[in-house]
């Protein structure tokens, strides 16, 4: 993984609630274990017609979806089944952060481990978003996640929730198995001291 840094984008406002994990990427599309070209099917079955042509009324299809990093969406995002290709196709297409009042916990834990940052935040808040992007398509939006703050254009900075190690292993570009390697030295250490971790077990 590459290091988490703070960005800044405009939004894509999706006012969909309990977005599960079959809608962001439909089930036949699951056959691949490469992350590449999954940008395309995310939302297949929302953005593209029978005969596979965009729909001019789907947000992502808008001209102005385009290079936007943050998605702004209803409650309970990433429901449903625990597949890993959602955050995938999510980070694929180019999102970096979603923005909703509460996330399906597989599918957080699965985003946080792919570089996608699921920012949650209070309902006030999100209808402040909300109404923000109604209003000026062109907003942009920070994302800080060293200070975990997402700052709006007034410099107001909202403050939201990040598991501690999680956001360790993303500010570093680590995974957990690049965390362990981290500290081998300390536990060759410890156990060259006669320390194992069956001693805590007596």
């Amino acid at each position: 993984m590459t290091k988490f840094t703070s960005f800044s984008s405009r939004v894509i406002w999706m006012p969909i609630d309990n977005v599960d994990t079959d809608q962001i990427i439909p089930a036949r599309f699951l056959k691949t274990v490469s992350k590449e070209g999954l940008g395309d099917q995310l939302f297949y079955d929302w953005r593209y017609d029978a005969q596979g042509q965009p729909r001019a009324d789907f947000v992502l299809n808008h001209p102005l979806a385009k290079g936007v990093q943050i998605l702004l969406t209803g409650d309970n995002f990433g429901c449903g089944s625990s597949r890993e290709h959602a955050p995938w196709a999510l980070t694929q297409f180019g999102f970096r952060a979603v923005i909703s009042t509460s996330f399906a916990d597989i599918f957080k834990q699965n985003a946080l481990k792919n570089s996608l940052l699921p920012i949650v935040v209070s309902s006030d808040v999100h209808d402040l978003l909300s109404q923000m992007v109604a209003e000026n398509p062109f907003l942009k939006l920070r994302v800080d996640l060293a200070s975990q703050r997402l700052m709006l254009p007034s410099g107001q900075g909202i403050k939201f929730p990040v598991d501690p190690f999680a956001k360790h292993c993303l500010l570093e570009g680590i995974d957990e198995l690049d965390y362990v390697l981290q500290q081998e030295a300390a536990i060759a250490a410890y156990e060259s001291e006669g320390g194992s971790p069956l001693n805590t077990l007596a």
